[in-house]
């Protein structure tokens, strides 16, 4: 019979990097050898300590990394984040806990750093659950049917006196980051850029070991020459019979910190010529681009689904840092499995601030830490959440006051990968 060995869980040295990426790229269904060129531009995002590995010998068989992030409450003040990503367990060795063992030590350090929450991407939904992950934010993906859509030919500039112009990697770099820290001081769940994502979407470096093609960047310029959006999209080259063109426009990501730019953009790319279908890449689930076309109707949602998670970790702090548009007052009885935070707290809210204290008083509402995660920016409703019987009212109406306090009239968004 054989023996199952012991399976060593610990940060990784930059001497284990390669072997902890071909593990990486095994889980994702990548091949597994990883270029060179990949393995320098991912060796980048390497910080000592952050980086964990599981270990059957010598060789990898589960990765998790996680990286210093800032994330946007509502209200727009930066909280400081734990960004959980390259999260894999490879297939010879899943259901021996070893993603609780990786989660365990890194959100144990990211509470001893002080660190607000933490956030993910989840490639699957029941995962991330159990360890006190709520999704908070929401993707939505529309297809437009130009032809429908009433623009086409009639459409040839903004009418605000603003301005479009095609611009290249270089001026993405220059302009992008002052534009996208804009977008994100005022866009609940949106989350910090390094330098490297800038360097990744324009080619400069490549982690994901795919050919580089260079797609086509949009800016927009009000009539003041203030840049105010900016757009990456990609066109494909088919054509019908009796040469109908069938071409269309993907976008990789769209900026806009006005209506007025959102506007010209999503015209502009519903206009050009030979392009009759737009795939919006993903985007908040209340974006303007469907009322923006004189058809709603031609933009049909392809693609809908949860987007960032969220776990808190200090529980006084996430619930201060952000902002409330009404008045009031309730007591949370948090629980929280893992002991990192949790307990009774009463918060007392209204549009000049908020306080969030430790309280004997009884709980008005009962609720798991990732219920709390999923309401904090604001998406999520409780009283949802109680008919659904994940949380529970211990006051009548509970629910009802807490939707008061913690929904927003704007659904938050999280624009990025990670």
């Amino acid at each position: 019979m054989s023996r199952r060995t012991e399976i060593d869980v610990r940060p990784i040295t930059e001497a284990e990097f390669p072997d902890w990426n071909r593990a990486l790229n095994t889980g994702f269904l990548m091949p597994p050898a990883v270029a060179e060129e990949q393995l320098e531009a991912r060796g980048r995002q390497f910080v000592p300590g952050r980086s964990l590995g599981a270990f059957d010998g010598d060789r990898c068989v589960a990765t998790f990394r996680s990286f210093d992030q800032e994330l946007t409450a509502v209200g727009g003040a930066p909280v400081r984040a734990d960004a959980v990503s390259n999260v894999t367990v490879t297939a010879t060795h899943r259901r021996r806990g070893l993603l609780t063992r990786m989660m365990a030590q890194d959100l144990a350090a990211a509470k001893e750093r002080g660190d607000v929450v933490a956030t993910l991407i989840a490639a699957e939904y029941p995962i991330y659950g159990r360890y006190g992950f709520g999704p908070a934010t929401t993707m939505t993906e529309w297809t437009v049917d130009v032809p429908r859509a009433g623009l086409g030919p009639r459409w040839a500039a903004p009418e605000d006196g603003g301005r479009i112009d095609l611009v290249d990697g270089e001026d993405v770099r220059k302009l992008g980051p002052e534009l996208h820290e804009r977008l994100r001081r005022a866009q609940p769940g949106a989350v910090s850029r390094t330098e490297l994502w800038w360097q990744s979407r324009t080619g400069v470096v490549n982690t994901n070991g795919t050919p580089w093609t260079e797609p086509y960047y949009a800016l927009y310029r009000a009539a003041d020459g203030e840049v105010e959006g900016l757009a990456s999209y990609r066109s494909d080259d088919r054509w019908g019979e009796a040469k109908q063109p069938l071409n269309t426009a993907t976008v990789d990501w769209l900026l806009a910190v006005t209506p007025a730019a959102e506007r010209a953009l999503w015209h502009y790319l519903c206009s050009i010529d030979w392009v009759q279908t737009v795939k919006s890449g993903w985007r908040s689930p209340d974006d303007l681009l469907p009322g923006l076309l004189p058809d709603p109707r031609a933009a049909r949602i392809t693609t809908q689904a949860d987007w960032l998670w969220v776990r808190v970790l200090d529980v006084a702090e996430a619930l201060t840092a952000r902002t409330y548009e009404g008045r009031g007052a309730t007591v949370l009885d948090v629980v929280d499995r893992s002991g990192l935070t949790g307990g009774r707290w009463r918060l007392e809210a209204g549009p000049d601030g908020a306080s969030c204290v430790p309280t004997t008083e009884s709980a008005h509402l009962v609720l798991d830490v990732a219920e709390l995660g999923a309401l904090w920016l604001g998406d999520a409703s409780a009283v949802r959440l109680a008919a659904l019987g994940r949380v529970r009212e211990e006051r009548a109406g509970a629910a009802r006051v807490v939707d008061a306090l913690l929904r927003t009239s704007r659904r938050p968004w999280c624009p990025d990968m990670f």
